[in-house]
């Protein structure tokens, strides 16, 4: 796709460690691409090597390179807004949930349509999960319940629900049976899908929880609080293996943080994980000591609604006003965030 304009930022920070800010400056000029959505893009997710999936208000599923920003297929077929997307790692399929309270498999390389549908819930679908082999997907709905389906026919094998479970996000475990949920009770659970029972219950949070991930080694989970003013708005860190107690917290953010996700590993990063919230800002802290490493305003994209990690080295997040944004990190002297792109 042409690029349409160029933008500088000004709005790129460093946390020194002892807490005090350091302004970088200008940082280098922003690629404007044409929008990959005509409204909010309210959900984005990494493919491999070089792809990204987005759903939004405009009831497309998007899929792009996020390297050139440009489009490679739009996806047509649900009723309303697209709440979110996912895929298995190496697979050719993506899944997309909505409003429509419908679910929709499709295939990257075919465009007449999904390959899968799956209904069957009462109210708008909010979580979505693949099994690393891309044969299961879990689902969960704000009418309290979570399903699980075979991708290949369809089949509902099995369905829970739990009284005031909203269910906001769900994630799998990598190489595990397992998966995370959270929900506006402010609980998050470990499901095992094998059975589709409740496994573990960490203790509630004082706010809903709104987005949850795993590290690759499955050894941690993340969560994300809602709130405002600065109270709540923080993201947990939980330990899966050990003492299934609460780790760490991360605070920082103003308002309702909307998504977390775990870095992959990189030469020159230390274990880092990133946020993003409705303050329009996103934040990398340091996994293990809870400091905030750096911010970026993303000024007038409006509350941020998504996070995905393509690698070690680049973000992408889904914004409510301009699209998709796309963020480098360097270590050059001192962790910096900057934004190199929006398509």
């Amino acid at each position: 796709m042409g690029k349409l304009q160029s933008k500088i930022s000004f709005h790129s920070s460093k946390y020194r460690a002892d807490g005090s800010v350091e302004e970088t400056g200008p940082v280098q000029a922003t690629q404007q691409h044409s929008p990959t959505h005509t409204g909010a893009v309210t959900s984005v997710a990494a493919l491999k090597p070089d792809l990204c999936v987005s759903g939004g208000r405009d009831k497309i599923v998007a899929v792009c390179s996020w390297s050139s920003g440009a489009v490679l297929r739009r996806f047509i077929g649900h009723e309303r807004e697209v709440t979110k997307v996912t895929s298995a790692p190496d697979s050719n399929r993506v899944f997309s949930a909505s409003r429509d309270k419908t679910v929709m498999m499709w295939e990257l390389h075919r465009t007449s349509g999904p390959s899968q549908r799956f209904p069957g819930h009462d109210l708008v679908v909010t979580g979505l999960a693949v099994s690393p082999d891309a044969s299961q997907l879990c689902t969960g709905s704000r009418d309290n319940t979570v399903c699980k389906w075979d991708t290949e026919t369809g089949e509902c094998l099995g369905r829970a629900a739990i009284s005031r479970n909203l269910v906001t996000h769900l994630c799998w475990v990598p190489g595990e049976p397992y998966v995370i949920q959270t929900s506006e009770d402010k609980t998050i659970r470990i499901w095992d899908s094998r059975e589709l029972q409740v496994a573990h219950a960490f203790p509630a949070k004082q706010h809903i929880q709104t987005c949850c991930d795993v590290s690759q080694d499955g050894r941690y989970c993340l969560s994300s609080s809602s709130g405002s003013a600065g109270e709540g708005s923080e993201a947990t860190l939980w330990d899966l293996r050990q003492t299934r107690n609460r780790v760490r917290e991360y605070k920082g953010h103003f308002q309702t943080t909307t998504s977390c996700v775990f870095l992959p590993p990189g030469p020159a990063l230390t274990p880092s994980i990133a946020t993003s919230s409705y303050d329009s800002m996103v934040k990398i802290w340091d996994q293990d000591t809870g400091a905030c490493l750096a911010t970026l305003c993303l000024e007038g994209s409006g509350p941020l609604a998504s996070l995905a990690a393509c690698n070690s080295s680049m973000l992408l997040c889904a914004s409510s006003n301009s699209g998709i944004h796309k963020l480098q990190i360097s270590n050059h002297a001192g962790l910096a965030l900057e934004e190199v792109e929006v398509f």
